[in-house]
């Protein structure tokens, strides 16, 4: 399977300096010039923070750029109503999940004890990189001015599961009592009371999304 995704963005804004004159106190101009260059990153984290304010399950923000969910922009000026801006999203994720099935054919379990049971585990990955191009045009000439653009990006990503099992594949005859077909989780098939059930035969040890 493959995919990807086209984004177009427009962007408008007001940007105010708030000063006495056009100059800092220093002499320099407050106003952006040819050649100057800026940093920004996504406020979305603190803008969700502040929107859920009294919620008593709000988290802090963080600017963590490894989830995906955060852009680093940068702006260079052209001259000082003209600014070219780039823009790049890196996301990497991983989590594991276990579950525990019944081992197949275990030595003898002295009666009325629970049975040996065996780990299965799937582990989940995630990769994604965005990159985000644009223009960005101001008006006005004094403190107050207002900007408009547009912007464009391309983003691409790619998933990877890969399972392991605690009960293996026994080729026929190997021993009086083995199982060829093993008891495993089925991870399509989560338990209302936790956890999943359990199938025997094939099974998946690995899938790919592709990019």
């Amino acid at each position: 399977m493959k995919k990807s995704v086209l984004a177009l963005a427009m962007a408008f804004g007001v940007t105010s300096a708030f000063a006495q004159d056009l100059t800092s106190k220093k002499g320099e101009p407050i106003l952006p010039e040819a050649g100057d260059w800026a940093i920004s990153a996504d406020a979305t984290p603190f803008l969700n923070y502040f929107g859920k304010l009294f919620n008593s399950a709000n988290q802090a923000p963080s600017m963590q750029f490894l989830n995906g969910q955060n852009v680093i922009m940068g702006k260079y000026f052209k001259d000082e109503k003209t600014a070219y801006r780039v823009g790049l999203n890196i996301g990497f994720g991983s989590k594991s999940t276990t579950n525990l099935v019944n081992q197949d054919n275990p030595a003898v379990v002295p009666a009325g004890t629970q049975p040996v049971q065996v780990t299965d585990k799937l582990k989940h990955g995630n990769t994604g990189i965005g990159l985000t191009a644009g223009i960005e045009k101001r008006k006005g000439k004094t403190r107050l001015q207002g900007y408009y653009g547009a912007e464009a990006g391309f983003y691409v990503s790619s998933t990877k599961d890969t399972y392991t099992y605690g009960n293996t594949f026994v080729a026929n005859g190997t021993s009086p009592g083995t199982s060829t077909s093993p008891t495993s989780t089925d991870w399509n098939n989560p338990l209302a009371t936790g956890g999943y059930g359990t199938l025997t035969g094939a099974r998946t040890t690995q899938t790919k999304s592709g990019s």
